[in-house]
């Protein structure tokens, strides 16, 4: 005789009709994300005799790689055939300290403003959520003015400036929100000890805050890095971002318009903030636990 399921032990899985709509879903959902990312990779690797065909979701015949050359080092923008490559660099420089010092001072102002609260932190709090709410683009005429006054309009110094005082307002209310559950004995203790403002913050707060720092490094290396409109306004002609070069990249007309080339260079411009998803992924998600619990 056939043992019966013991009756505590897991039920088999019931096929209903909500599970079925919500599988259908997702497979949707992820139709719609992946099949724009499909047609770039294989236009990418098709030969402009293939593409013009018209078959663009076929597979191509043969993978041709040279569109991916051209785009690094020789696609043109206007009389200037240099590739993305200049661009993916000055995004680099751009992205990387407007990172780290937008991390750090929205992190000592969340730790200041959610434990030591000086006197008016929730006016200064309010203030700073109330400017973040508005559109930045209302700020742009203003910020060109006040940059060029002190001198950093249109230089690498000035567009770093600009990403980090935009992305204060988001760095702080997410560091705010996790150190604010943080008990006040720790940070009482600490002071008995002799700990100092910058001694709890880098031994104590910092470290317990590590989720929170990939969460908004992550967010804060997307933004930056898939930034047009303020690379293309502060960033000056030296300086400007891997965006604005694809943008430039696409819209240069020259006798004939090269799809792959074009594909080529928009995945070279988004496959940074995609490896970064993809590698840190289960750190972001556990950072986003973690703050939506403390917070």
């Amino acid at each position: 005789m056939m043992a019966r399921p013991h009756p505590n032990g897991p039920k088999p899985a019931q096929i209903t009709a909500g599970r079925i709509g919500l599988y259908a879903f997702l497979v949707i959902a992820a139709l719609f994300f992946l099949l724009p990312l499909y047609t770039m990779v294989v236009t990418s690797l098709k030969s402009m005799d293939e593409i013009r065909l018209g078959q663009i979701f076929a597979l191509p015949a043969t993978l041709d790689f040279s569109a991916w050359a051209t785009a690094w080092s020789g696609a043109c923008m206007g009389t200037v055939c240099v590739g993305i490559r200049s661009g993916f660099w000055n995004s680099v420089a751009i992205t990387l300290p407007s990172v780290a010092l937008s991390v750090f001072i929205g992190a000592v102002n969340g730790y200041a403003l959610s434990l030591w609260r000086p006197r008016g932190a929730n006016l200064l709090f309010g203030l700073l959520m109330a400017g973040g709410l508005i559109p930045y683009q209302i700020f742009l005429y203003p910020m060109v003015r006040a940059m060029a006054n002190i001198n950093l309009y249109n230089s690498l110094a000035g567009i770093i400036l600009v990403h980090v005082i935009f992305g204060l307002p988001l760095v702080t209310l997410l560091f705010r929100n996790y150190f604010v559950s943080v008990p006040e004995e720790l940070c009482k203790a600490a002071r008995v000890d002799g700990a100092g403002f910058w001694r709890i913050f880098f031994e104590i707060m910092l470290p317990i805050a590590v989720p929170m720092v990939v969460v908004v490094s992550m967010l804060q290396f997307t933004g930056i890095w898939n930034d047009f409109l303020l690379g293309l306004v502060f960033a000056g002609r030296d300086n400007l971002p891997m965006t604005v070069q694809l943008n430039n990249i696409v819209n240069t007309t020259m006798g004939e318009r090269t799809y792959n080339v074009n594909m080529a260079a928009t995945i070279l411009t988004a496959i940074v903030p995609l490896t970064i998803y993809f590698l840190s992924g289960r750190w972001f998600v556990r950072g986003i636990a973690a703050g939506a619990v403390k917070g």
